[in-house]
């Protein structure tokens, strides 16, 4: 018997539609939540993220403004924008679209981020916090696909699960995140000997590696949950190309009890990565922060502006960062 298939887009829709309860909330209170995405270069799979992003930040009432910089920017202006954006109270969110060109250390940019405005919970403070189960701004890929196991009904605590893949922001956040919640975790990577050997004794098993097919329906238990983060572009036998997981769906299907179709289950994106989006927004203790039809107009399309508190740490300090609350993460799916 098929296995049932986890419809992420069911999932996603029941969550915007509290977080538009949630921003209007914010507006009543006289607080417009504002997203900003910094995009470096050209990447048709980066644009495609983008529309998603701006399509559901539209959805549920968030502001949304790009910032596009071109692919020869040097670091240093990368992180001047980050840095004004940080200390600017009308931004309540910040997210670095990745892949990024190479000459620019992607994990030190990330780091600039304030983890306070850091969306999509990469900064490694957001990271390491899960290990302490504070996860209002861990990893958002990592806590949508345990979001989506517990849709399945099972209970985690005392779950045996596999997670196929230890990457910083996938992998490692996962298995940090089914152990808070009592979860036996077993992590395979590369140097793992036998993979077989482990997920086909996991009552659940979630991977994220980047390879397609890897895992074949004789390599789980009968009646597990299958997560697939994983995304894939191949070309079929008619030269034709199409998005694919990490697991291989038709023979994967007859042996699980649950499984996520990709496309069509958690994730968007356009074969280039896992993402779960996003969102957090900020409110204002009363009075320190100017109400919606006060405050100035946005505009972060110039690098004067961007570049503004670059060097005056007199000015930074002055500012202090609105505190931020969670309202809840948006999954952006389009497939």
């Amino acid at each position: 018997m098929a296995g049932i298939e986890i419809d992420g887009k069911v999932v996603a829709n029941e969550i915007l539609q509290r977080v538009a309860v949630d921003v209007d909330a914010l507006k009543q209170d006289g607080w417009a939540p504002t997203l900003v995405s910094i995009r470096i270069g050209d990447n048709s799979a980066v644009d495609r993220y983008v529309r998603n992003q701006q399509r559901n930040a539209s959805k549920v009432g968030i502001d949304f403004v790009e910032k596009y910089f071109p692919p020869d920017i040097s670091e240093a202006e990368v992180h001047a924008a980050i840095v004004n954006l940080n200390v600017d109270p009308r931004i309540t969110g910040i997210i670095l679209q990745r892949p990024i060109p190479e000459n620019l250390p992607i994990k030190h940019l990330q780091a600039t981020i304030h983890p306070l405005k850091d969306v999509e919970g990469m900064h490694p403070t957001s990271i390491g916090n899960i290990v302490y189960r504070e996860l209002e701004l861990g990893p958002c890929t990592a806590i949508a696909a345990v979001e989506l196991l517990r849709g399945t009904g099972l209970s985690i605590e005392g779950l045996e699960v596999t997670v196929i893949g230890h990457s910083e922001i996938v992998g490692k956040p996962i298995a940090f995140l089914l152990m808070a919640e009592g979860a036996t975790v077993t992590v395979c990577h590369h140097l793992t000997r036998e993979v077989a050997l482990h997920s086909r004794a996991a009552d659940a098993v979630l991977i994220a590696v980047g390879k397609p097919g890897l895992l074949k329906g004789d390599m789980i238990r009968q009646g597990s949950a299958v997560i697939d983060i994983g995304i894939n572009q191949v070309k079929d036998d008619e030269g034709k190309f199409r998005i694919v997981g990490d697991c291989d769906y038709t023979s994967c299907r007859e042996v699980a009890g649950w499984i996520t179709p990709v496309p069509g289950g958690g994730w968007s994106g356009d074969g280039c990565r896992a993402d779960a989006q996003y969102g957090r927004c900020c409110r204002s203790p009363q009075g320190t922060i100017p109400r919606a039809d006060d405050r100035p107009s946005l505009d972060v399309s110039t690098e004067s502006q961007c570049c503004s508190w670059v060097g005056n740490k007199e000015s930074t300090a002055q500012l202090e960062l609105p505190p931020v609350v969670r309202i809840t993460r948006v999954i952006t799916f389009d497939w």
